[in-house]
């Protein structure tokens, strides 16, 4: 020691002190590893553990728009004065170059490899921010309801997956947790074009003239961008998650990647070729009440006394049809709670509780063949009982529906005794078996700020990982094909979309 401070000079201290340290970090290394996820320290699992995960989509919006104010910046707006054919030409130039690169000297794994590279436009703000804040500045307004008594805003808080996806491609990488997609700035460099248009706030809260007129400034604005006119938009990422939204213009972008609930076939929201599980994706929607965590499963277990829990519109339309008919079947048998539902904090209340009080969770139909009742039932520890025969589910190339949740057919369910005979036959082994895999699972389904690793946010670029290079073939042949050639790869065969087996015989 000299001076009163220690000498840090590695070469002043003994071989053998060294090994000896060396030999502790190692130790201490080989500790931190043999320790389960649940048991290692927290800042390990969590790269910002002083940050905690919010899942309210009012509240991070209140947070986003405090603290990300939009900077004075030039958009994507193309001007009439480009020469759109050049630019197309030399963006596919670059494209084709980088892409190039990528594949012969930089990437073993390309078109395989992650992180996705994901160009989000910069658009008008009145398609972004101006719809955030009129969100914001009426959510309170509880009085806003549509034609069969749904609070609006609730609904659009239901189908928010496109401002969790927005917030967090466009979130500081400081701040981001996933790493299996990342923002680009050089439109050459993407793989994919990020939308991020509000389409169901417009929906729901513009006059309806007012609405369409956006809509069509929307479509024009997208479709005159020169990567939109390289790929025909199959590399577009549109985020259409009510089926009422963008409905009147979305027809001419049906060659996009588009964010959906679910894919009726039967015509009443999509038209045939519109939508299909290999050109869209289904996304979860944002459950209405609160997770049920591990100590919550843990207090909840003892007292699910309920057999089968529901609570909700007791009558709608289209696939939802077979709820009147599950309501006379079931109604006023022993251990089993059918209820309509009603709006506000009480209805909320009112579900949640149940669902926590319930071992199965009946899931039927809706206007459309999925219903967020499934994604409050993972969320609350309830065995979701599914009766929609046309349902698609969420990252389904990812999860295992058949560990969380018990299909049923509709021709079954509505037999004299059949569905409540087959649930008192499910043993106390299967049912904790899938109650602990419900626990698991729940992550999957819940957006947040930041996203979280395993998130429904993180399930989407893994899940469009797997469509890249499908829409890569798509793109160079419809750049290539000369009038004569089929205008569309189309196969007549491809099956509808229909869970039932029965069905199809």
């Amino acid at each position: 020691m000299a001076g009163g401070r220690y000498n840090l000079n590695p070469r002043s201290k003994s071989p053998i002190l060294l090994i000896f340290l060396s030999l502790f970090a190692i130790s201490v290394l080989f500790f931190l590893f043999s320790l389960s996820p649940n048991t290692r320290p927290d800042y390990y699992n969590n790269p910002h553990p002083t940050r905690s995960p919010e899942t309210s989509f009012v509240a991070s919006l209140e947070d986003f728009l405090a603290h990300r104010a939009p900077k004075p910046r030039s958009d994507d707006t193309v001007t009439a004065t480009d020469n759109t054919d050049d630019v197309v030409k030399a963006l596919d130039d670059s494209m084709y170059t980088i892409e190039t690169e990528r594949l012969v000297h930089r990437d073993s794994y390309y078109p395989f490899s992650t992180p996705i590279r994901v160009y989000v436009y910069e658009m008008p703000f009145k398609f972004t921010y101006d719809l955030l804040w009129l969100f914001r500045n009426t959510y309170k307004d509880t009085s806003n309801l549509t034609s069969n008594g749904s609070p609006v805003h609730r609904l659009i808080e239901q189908h928010s997956v496109d401002y969790w996806l927005w917030a967090d491609l466009i979130a500081p990488e400081s701040e981001r947790l996933l790493k299996n997609v990342v923002r680009v700035n050089r439109q050459e460099e993407a793989d994919l074009f990020y939308i991020p248009f509000f389409t169901t706030i417009s929906f729901f809260l513009l006059e309806k003239q007012q609405c369409k007129a956006l809509y069509r400034e929307a479509l024009k604005w997208v479709t005159d961008q020169p990567a939109w006119k390289r790929s025909g938009g199959r590399d577009h990422i549109l985020p259409v998650h009510h089926p009422w939204s963008f409905k009147s213009v979305r027809k001419f972008m049906k060659t996009a990647i588009w964010l959906l609930p679910d894919m009726d076939s039967t015509g009443n929201w999509y038209k045939p070729g519109q939508v299909f599980l290999e050109k869209d994706l289904i996304l979860p929607y944002v459950p209405n009440v609160e997770l049920c965590d591990a100590k919550c499963l843990s207090e909840t277990e003892p007292k699910r006394s309920t057999l089968l829990f529901f609570r909700g519109r007791l009558k709608r339309n289209a696939g939802g049809k077979i709820r009147p008919k599950l309501v006379a079947e079931l109604s006023g048998a022993k251990d089993v709670v059918i209820e309509e539902g009603t709006a506000g904090e009480g209805g909320k209340a009112a579900a949640q509780n149940g669902m926590r009080k319930s071992i199965f969770c009946l899931s039927p139909a809706g206007d459309t063949p999925s219903s967020a009742r499934l994604f409050d039932a993972i969320v609350s520890g309830c065995i979701p009982v599914i009766v929609s025969d046309e349902l698609e589910l969420p990252f389904e190339g990812i999860l295992d529906y058949r560990k969380i949740a018990l299909f049923v057919s509709s021709s079954d369910a509505v037999q004299p005794g059949w569905l409540l005979t087959f649930l008192k036959s499910v043993g106390p082994a299967q049912i904790r078996e899938m109650q602990r895999n419900l626990a698991k699972y729940s992550r999957h389904f819940l957006y947040s700020s930041p996203a979280q690793p395993l998130g429904p946010e993180d399930l989407v670029w893994r899940m469009m990982a797997g469509k890249l290079v499908n829409i890569k073939l798509h793109t160079r042949r419809s750049q290539r094909v000369v009038k004569e050639s089929r205008s569309l790869c189309t196969c007549d065969c491809r099956p509808a979309n229909i869970t039932n087996p029965g069905l199809l015989s």
